[in-house]
């Protein structure tokens, strides 16, 4: 697997799903969306630590240039 994420994508991405899992966690909602939230936000996490994310090969995308 080749990296096609750039480093500020991957940085946003680890931030923002962090931050996803937390709020899935701490704020107060039905089982549905926190689980939905935490789980996006797990995803986003680990393709941003991979630095590889299997929808930009799908669609032939590659922000690392």
């Amino acid at each position: 697997m080749e990296k096609n994420q750039s480093d500020t994508e991957r940085f946003i991405r680890i931030i923002i799903g962090g931050a996803l899992l937390l709020s899935g966690t701490y704020i107060p909602m039905s089982v549905v969306m926190s689980w939905g939230l935490m789980l996006f936000g797990l995803v986003l996490m680990l393709t941003g630590l991979a630095g590889y994310c299997p929808c930009y090969a799908v669609l032939g995308m590659n922000s690392n240039k």
